[in-house]
């Protein structure tokens, strides 16, 4: 059990944490929440003892060996392989003395307690965790220092979890992972024997691996069973919804179930009908979305381009002469497109985010661009680079010189910095805060083409919900690269894998690619047919054809839309006579029937067309 008594922490005259109590039973898997600034990390750092509280204490039973990540990387010319197995200190310690111990009675002890520890199969569960973190066997034996940041800190987690302690303490431990290390952890996690406090912004994560919540806001501590689902529907059942927020969100679970409802019976659109289903049963309420403008994200729409907006040509890119990261690289983008790049880290999914924001030119093949494109690249650099010393409203004039001061406060009123909180330094700004400050730097020119590597790493779980809805709201392409997978599953509809220097699409679902991933409900040898192959003229006809039937169900899609926005007008003026909106001022309420019922046919009419076109695409797939 620990306990948590009482704890008061001040810094720099401000409480953080005011008077919180809990207590976590042995054994419990805990996920540790709140919004950015709530003092999560502080509360963690007094359970580690790193910081002393200026009122209260932690319990637990003596002996309990407390585990965490140390702030700084392992250094060395050690492996990965050897530090993670240096991390069991008993076991390196009795290895060492067997080595050396002549008395016979000891050496009986040394080997029955390495037995008992299980100490020879030692090797094999360090070589798995590495592996399941991302380590190939060839990087399990290259020396620390070779490695980059983020993969020494993976380095740090293998260790960690090899020595199981018996409370294990991790702060945001998926920020170093991909999707894929990210798979294997939340596995791992699951069957962890011992007590786990984490703290995680991942949603799927704390769905499947804590079996209780602890709810840090106002200084104060509040324990809710079950995952982080049930936590959101219990603290909805305290706490009243915004009406804007509810509206919001009431208006995008009317449109897929809308879209259910039409396709699910179709055989051409069942499989997009079965995702939006998805999609809907996993919606979310999102908390204060209003009142908190660190929730506030509006990425300004772009003007319409004809597509495609990229085409790749048997291209290749990579960084040194003759030795390209992807090669052979088909791949063509329209403006309507949501694309999710998949891949382990170090296969190439930034290099070819660089590549189609122009970072990086071909070596070979070619690279087609609109040239009236414009496209917004987000990474995690941007983040790190902000001037510290300069405000939100500073960084925005400085991009956008020329531009009127009301067009840089919009832009940067979008993204939640109105008022006094455009003229705050940026080293004063959470890290999720500086995240939307480097999206409304990188969207002020409305960008046709919207890259994000990583967007989420300091996005709390409720700014990850904003970040989806802005995203579905946004008209212009996106390519996503995130280990998130609900903002996947909510966001792209194409998923492009890249692996062992290609990149191709991906014919499946997420859930396809999670169990492709983590080894589930694969297909025997010999179940999947071959595929035939067919020439360039007669692939190059058929990505015509399909460009084409896109368009046309854009068209649809877009017009249906529309219908649909002018007859809920006119239901509300049918309802509310006195209070019409402008255009429909000045009708009958016998007018306004006769023209819902106009649109209601020639809605029934362009869904059955969207419908034809949507069946031929599914024939041509």
């Amino acid at each position: 059990m620990l306990a948590i008594n009482g704890i008061t922490v001040r810094l720099g005259g401000r409480t953080i944490i005011d008077r919180a109590t809990a207590v976590v039973s042995t054994g419990a898997h805990v996920g540790l929440i709140g919004r950015n600034g709530a003092g999560k990390s502080t509360l963690m750092k007094v359970m580690m003892g790193e910081i002393d509280p200026d009122e209260g204490e932690i319990e637990m039973p003596r002996r309990t060996q407390l585990g965490y990540i140390a702030q700084d990387a392992p250094q060395g010319s050690a492996t990965p392989f050897e530090t993670v197995l240096a991390a069991d200190a008993e076991r390196t310690r009795l290895m060492e003395e067997a080595e050396t111990s002549v008395d016979p009675d000891r050496l009986g002890d040394i080997y029955d307690r390495l037995l008992a520890i299980d100490a020879y199969s030692a090797p094999s569960r360090a070589a798995r965790i590495l592996t399941g973190l991302g380590f190939d066997e060839e990087q399990q034996a290259q020396p620390l220092d070779s490695f980059s940041g983020g993969w020494k800190m993976r380095v740090a987690l293998a260790a960690l979890l090899f020595s199981q302690p018996d409370v294990l303490l991790l702060d945001e431990p998926s920020n170093h992972l991909d999707l894929e290390a990210t798979l294997w952890l939340e596995n791992f996690l699951k069957v962890y024997p011992g007590t786990l406090i984490i703290i995680s912004h991942e949603r799927d994560l704390l769905n499947n691996v804590v079996d209780n919540i602890l709810h840090l806001q106002g200084g104060k501590l509040t324990l809710y069973p079950g995952g982080y689902d049930s936590f959101e529907r219990l603290r909805a059942a305290r706490v009243a919804q915004l009406e804007a927020a509810k509206a919001s969100q009431d208006a995008q679970r009317a449109k897929l179930q809308d879209y259910v409802a039409r396709n699910s019976a179709r055989t051409a659109t069942a499989k997009q009908a079965q995702s939006r289903a998805k999609m809907l049963a996993k919606m979310q309420p999102i908390a204060a979305l209003i009142e908190d403008p660190s929730l506030s994200f509006g990425f300004p729409n772009p003007k319409p381009l004809k597509p495609p907006l990229i085409t790749l040509d048997l291209a290749a890119v990579g960084y040194a002469q003759d030795q390209p990261v992807l090669q052979r690289l088909n791949l063509r983008i329209d403006p309507d497109d949501r694309i999710a790049l998949l891949g382990r880290n170090g296969n190439g999914k930034t290099t070819l985010a660089r590549l189609l924001a122009a970072q990086l030119a071909p070596m070979e093949g070619e690279v087609h661009a609109s040239g009236k494109m414009k496209t917004g690249y987000f990474t995690q650099y941007q983040v790190e680079e902000l001037a510290g010393d300069a405000t939100p409203l500073e960084h925005m004039t400085r991009v956008m010189e020329g531009k009127p001061t009301k067009d840089i406060r919009a832009q940067l009123g979008r993204f939640g910095f109105s008022g006094g909180r455009a003229t705050q330094e940026v080293n004063k700004l959470s890290g999720g805060e500086r995240a939307r400050l480097a999206l409304a730097l990188i969207t002020r020119d409305a960008p046709h083409l919207l890259i994000l590597d990583e967007p989420t790493n300091h996005l709390d779980v409720d700014a990850r919900e904003a970040l989806v809805q802005a995203l579905n709201d946004y008209e212009g392409a996106v390519i996503l690269i995130s280990h998130d997978r609900h903002m996947v599953e909510l966001t792209a509809d194409r998923l492009v894998l890249v692996d062992q220097g290609r990149a191709n699409d991906y014919n499946g679902s997420m859930e396809d690619y999670i169990d492709f991933v983590l080894g589930r409900n694969q297909p025997k040898s010999g179940d999947t047919p071959r595929p035939v192959k067919k020439d360039r003229k007669t692939l190059a006809k058929e990505r015509e054809e399909a460009r084409l039937l896109k368009s046309k169900a854009s068209v649809a899609e877009k017009a249906i839309e529309k219908l649909q926005k002018e007859c809920a007008a006119i239901d509300r003026a049918m309802m509310n006579p006195d209070k019409p909106e402008a255009h429909l001022a000045g009708l009958s309420v016998t007018e306004m029937s006769i023209r819902r019922a106009e649109l209601a046919q020639v809605i029934e009419e362009t869904e059955a067309r969207w419908m034809e076109v949507n069946e031929q695409l599914e024939t041509l797939k």
